[in-house]
């Protein structure tokens, strides 16, 4: 048996972050971006910005927004579901949710839950046909939850749908289902329509059996990371939605779809096994080789690169935590805090927040790894990352409060 191919957590980095357009080599265009990645998470937080515009302005820079609004809602290349979080996916990949749609609507412990909460709602299947009854009647805007008024049967009914915020969590239960999509968007309000009216007539409508969605998945998410374990794979893409991973694995390496592979860390040999892909294999020999085009950019909370935070750190060496939930006075960073990417290493973090009525962009503090360089050059790159952030905000001003010892030029 041949000696299996041995990669540095540096050669790991570079090819994760060349995959993920992180890097200063030419890109595809927003939705070739957004293919290569698989999914952008949403999340409504706007400290700074919404989780998805921060993704893809870390690889893009300031792009015209209108271009994902087209995206969107006109050719509805993509629509919001669930990924490894709620997130826009792909329209052509439509068979793989398809899937869990299906699946979600047969006997799973999640679906259970739910019909628990269903029956507990007086008539329930009466107020799911109102709504999507409404829904059909408001198909050409799509319709808000608040907008579906309240179906009780009369007036001395002892139930209230809405006052017991029902529609709202039926949605949910209905778009989970794949009966309705989010068609829309009041700011953080969703737009929803019936699912057989958004999707355009091209939408694939295969029915994918478990060994295609595993197959398809599993490379979908090694690609997206560059090399992978199987935990990570399942942390990744279609979170926990992988059916006979380790098998499959096992066979798509038999096949030579993958290679397996070995990942070198300071302290040995990492946990594995790990797995290429067979395409990726040209891309990480040429980087090997030297081709290899550093940038520096900030990473949003929630960014693919480093969402799976054990294989953060034990790729990076960098421990990441999102501080949301603390109390502010327990916070060690700050409330949404931004990683530095600077070439492939992640040397620190700010905790910026934007100020909308002012049009000011503050970076309230900036912290450095140990080690990190110190260099005006890598100072002038941070600094060129964070007016860039600014413009894509469109802030009229650019506050750098605290900075650490020798990065005082990002002030």
């Amino acid at each position: 048996m041949a000696a299996l191919r041995t990669l540095s957590t540096q050669d790991a980095r570079r090819l994760a972050i060349t995959r993920q357009h992180l890097t200063r080599k030419p890109k595809p265009d927003l939705l070739g971006v957004i293919r290569d990645l698989g999914c952008v998470q949403l999340d409504p937080i706007r400290a700074v910005e919404r989780t998805h515009w921060l993704v893809l302005w870390s690889r893009l820079g300031p792009f015209n927004r209108n271009k994902l609004h087209r995206l969107r809602w006109r050719e509805r290349a993509l629509f919001e579901y669930w990924a490894h979080a709620a997130s826009l996916v792909l329209t052509e990949e439509y068979p793989l949710y398809a899937w869990r749609m299906a699946h979600y609507q047969q006997d799973t412990r999640e679906r259970q839950r739910y019909l628990n909460w269903l029956e507990s709602i007086p008539e329930w299947q009466k107020l799911e046909s109102h709504i999507l009854e409404r829904l059909h009647e408001g198909r050409e805007n799509g319709v808000l939850s608040r907008e579906i008024e309240d179906h009780s049967d009369g007036a001395n009914s002892d139930h209230v749908w809405w006052s017991g915020r029902y529609v709202p969590r039926l949605m949910d239960y209905l778009w989970t289902s794949g009966k309705v999509m989010v068609v829309g968007r009041d700011g953080l309000q969703r737009r929803w329509g019936l699912a057989s009216d958004f999707f355009p007539e091209w939408t694939p409508q295969e029915q994918w059996s478990d060994e295609q969605v595993t197959r398809y998945s599993a490379q979908r998410a090694i690609r997206a990371l560059g090399v992978a374990t199987a935990k990570q794979i399942k942390q990744h893409y279609t979170r926990n939605r992988y059916p006979g991973l380790e098998q499959q694995l096992t066979q798509m390496t038999a096949d030579g779809i993958l290679e397996e592979i070995t990942v070198q860390g300071k302290d040995g040999e990492l946990p594995g096994p790990w797995y290429l892909h067979r395409e990726d294999a040209p891309v990480l020999e040429a980087i090997q080789a030297g081709d290899w085009q550093p940038r520096t950019t900030l990473l949003s909370p929630f960014d693919n690169l480093i969402c799976d935070r054990d294989r953060t750190e034990a790729l990076f060496d960098f421990f990441y935590r999102i501080e949301i939930y603390v109390p502010k006075a327990k916070r060690e960073f700050g409330y949404y805090v931004l990683p530095i990417l600077a070439g492939d290493e992640l040397i620190g973090r700010v905790d910026p927040t934007m100020d909308r009525a002012n049009g000011t962009l503050t970076f309230h503090n900036v912290y450095a790894e140990p080690g990190a360089s110190k260099s005006k050059v890598t100072v002038g790159r941070i600094r060129r990352a964070m007016e860039s952030l600014g413009k894509f905000l469109e802030a009229e001003k650019i506050v750098v409060e605290n900075v650490p010892a020798g990065w005082e030029g990002l002030k």
